[in-house]
């Protein structure tokens, strides 16, 4: 029998420090995200980063927290009801992070007689930090608790049509109730030493400006090159003319060096550009969560702003669109088929 785990983030269970801290230890000391030796992880994590950080964090989840609960939590509950009544065969819901686990949603299939799963990892570019530290928690789950089971992992889906035509009507619909000057796409950044890690040839990711414009095998796991793409397949369906959009990488850590453009940075300086109608979409997230809506619809808002800009839209993520679920409802159908 056939079944599909959709799995999400996470989040803590509330935003107060008490939660926030075994969550976010949890979330940083996967080797996949913070990709050092085990001891020197754990004296940046549990030395350094978890002394201050979680009572920082607390408050930004609190400033966006639903009555609900957490708003990426909520979001993908709805997603999921809605890919669910959509769909023939059992559709379960887990996390990477906090307590609705893989190993939950395992089971929850299992116990549907579920043997066969598709696991949709719900993130449009492939990085290492997200979707591989989800397939590899999968893997070991199926090997040593679900042995009866077999998974099939859906690949990055950044240039899927249905997806770019699902993302584009989704942003089209709130750029047409403002007339923007500039439209920014902002996504996730990571470490530049992940996207070279995950260079298939070892040799192509020189993250020089070219590398991702010129066709390689690497182009299947780079996160970058995938970024560009998506940005790139959007604005060419919604006729966006060089120069009125451009594309940047927010949620950087200090010490390393990280993608550029900096979100942050280029925000601030648009104003003096001449740019006072900035619109942002976060295409690297299906769900909105902290770093859509505390770091770019409250931060990036407010700092824009500051600095001479007069009117400020955060392009919400599809969430649990029709489209969006109907696109997802259809992937499962041809898998299931």
């Amino acid at each position: 029998m056939k079944g599909v785990l959709l799995v999400n983030l996470g989040s803590p269970e509330s935003p107060t420090p008490k939660d926030v801290k075994p969550y976010l230890d949890e979330f940083l000391m996967d080797k996949y995200v913070i990709d050092v030796p085990f001891l020197l992880r754990a004296l940046l994590v549990r030395g350094i980063i978890l002394n201050t950080r979680p009572k920082k964090s607390a408050a930004a989840y609190a400033k966006i927290w639903w009555e609900e609960g957490s708003p990426l939590v909520v979001i993908s509950q709805r997603m999921h009801k809605k890919v669910q009544e959509k769909s023939s065969i059992p559709v379960a819901l887990a996390m990477r992070y906090g307590t609705m686990t893989i190993e939950k949603g395992l089971q929850e299939l299992r116990e549907k007689g579920v043997t066969e799963v598709l696991l949709l990892a719900l993130y449009p570019q492939y990085a290492m930090a997200s979707t591989t530290t989800i397939w590899e928690l999968a893997d070991d789950l199926v090997r040593t608790k679900f042995p009866e089971m077999k998974l099939t992992k859906v690949p990055a889906f950044y240039n899927k049509p249905d997806y770019i035509q699902a993302l584009a009507n989704s942003i089209k619909k709130h750029l047409d109730t403002f007339e923007y000057d500039h439209l920014l796409f902002s996504y996730h950044g990571i470490p530049k030493r992940h996207i070279r890690k995950t260079d298939v040839t070892k040799s192509h990711c020189a993250i020089d400006g070219s590398c991702c414009n010129t066709p390689s095998p690497a182009h299947e796991f780079c996160y970058r090159h995938q970024c560009y793409e998506t940005t790139k397949q959007v604005v060419k369906l919604l006729g966006i003319p060089e120069g009125k959009y451009s594309q940047t990488f927010q949620s950087r850590l200090a010490g390393d060096k990280w993608l550029t453009p900096y979100t942050d940075v280029e925000v601030n300086k648009m104003p003096e550009k001449g740019i006072k109608k900035l619109a942002v979409v976060t295409p690297a997230f299906v769900s909105d969560c902290l770093e859509t809506l505390e770091e770019i619809a409250m931060e990036a808002n407010e700092q824009f702003l500051h600095h001479g800009g007069e009117e400020f839209m955060a392009i919400p993520c599809m969430n649990d669109g029709d489209e969006w679920c109907g696109v997802v409802a259809n992937w499962i159908k041809e898998w299931s088929n």
